[in-house]
């Protein structure tokens, strides 16, 4: 099958030729994100793949139809930037990677909070400057903390998993509880309850209009003092601003975040020698108790492996069948929701 695939860095390019050899698949590799202004660039092709940042709006989807993308294949488990009643209304296809490697997302997890907890980040600088002292860089021990968990699907799971190893309390909130989950020990709960207990709280839940900003002022009223965040699904997931009235008061006592609302036109790309114009994000950047890495979270081999290898089979099973269980149906979300 033909198929654009926007948003290309080497290593998509590397993972995808090499599984490619198996499905004989003709991509062709587009470096911009795929927008409004580049959708042009689709023409003629059956099937787009498109990554997290890629925007599927009406418009995009409306011209990508038109100009003959019939299978809007997405190399990610988050489906957030894709107008889905759209794509139906038009007759598209949207799959997905429904599960990568949630483990490497679980483990970038725990990475982010033992580094904020331990002020790896900090330390690390003081000592390339010769500064050996210790002032500043204490830390907790994770054994007997409350952990609250915002979404118990295989990300949360694993997240779970690793901090139930730590010692830590869990509570978790969720839909559909896992059973998984239950046999470690954890509590579920309201958010309420989860916002009020919890030392840490990290999120592994999918954005959706239940979930837009579910961490806003009202949320953050009801924390800890000096709660620990962490982020590492989707970025408006948490209301940035009043994120940033949390840690200039106090009540967010550090934040990780490997994802940020207004992410796409920062990440993925090298701007070490532009000023960032984004004012909400380099606000953030000033503060010590807080770590971003760009949406990292994800990559590790397997992942990458992984995400070229579904993405290539869901794309061959549509060819041949015309469908794909991957593939994202709107009415069973509704249904879910």
């Amino acid at each position: 099958m033909k198929v654009a695939v926007f948003s290309t860095k080497s290593y998509d390019k590397q993972f995808f030729d090499e599984l490619n050899s198996a499905y004989s698949h003709n991509l062709t590799y587009f470096e911009p994100r795929l927008t409004r202004e580049t959708a042009s660039l689709a023409e003629d092709f059956p099937a787009i793949c498109a990554f997290v940042n890629d925007h599927l709006d009406a418009g995009v989807l409306l011209t990508l139809k038109r100009q003959g993308t019939e299978l809007i294949a997405l190399r990610s488990a988050g489906f957030n930037n894709v107008d889905l009643e759209a794509a139906e209304d038009l007759g598209l296809t949207v799959v997905r990677v429904p599960a990568y490697s949630p483990e490497a997302v679980a483990e970038h997890t725990i990475g982010l909070i033992m580094a904020l907890n331990r002020k790896i980040h900090r330390a690390y600088a003081r000592v390339r400057e010769g500064n050996f002292s210790l002032e500043g860089l204490l830390g907790f021990t994770l054994r007997d903390q409350t952990v609250g968990i915002i979404g118990t699907g295989k990300i949360g799971e694993h997240v779970a998993k690793i901090l139930n190893g730590f010692g830590c309390k869990i509570l978790a909130h969720d839909p559909y509880p896992s059973e998984t989950v239950h046999s470690l020990g954890a509590d579920y709960t309201d958010l309420p309850t989860l916002f009020s207990s919890s030392d840490i709280l990290t999120l592994h839940c999918p954005l959706m209009p239940e979930t837009h900003h579910i961490i806003n002022g009202d949320a953050l009223s009801k924390m800890k003092r000096g709660v620990m965040i962490i982020n590492t699904s989707r970025g408006a997931l948490i209301d940035t601003q009043a994120a940033i009235r949390a840690l200039k008061s106090g009540k967010i006592g550090s934040l990780g975040l490997d994802v940020y609302e207004e992410e796409a036109d920062l990440f993925f790309e090298d701007l070490s020698e532009q000023v960032i114009k984004d004012d909400v994000f380099a606000r953030l950047l000033t503060f010590p108790n807080v770590v971003i890495t760009g949406h990292q979270g994800f990559f590790t081999k397997s992942a990458l492996k992984n995400i070229a290898q579904t993405t290539l089979s869901n794309i061959s099973k549509y060819e041949e069948a015309g469908e794909c269980e991957n593939e994202i149906n709107i009415e069973k979300l509704k249904k879910s929701a």
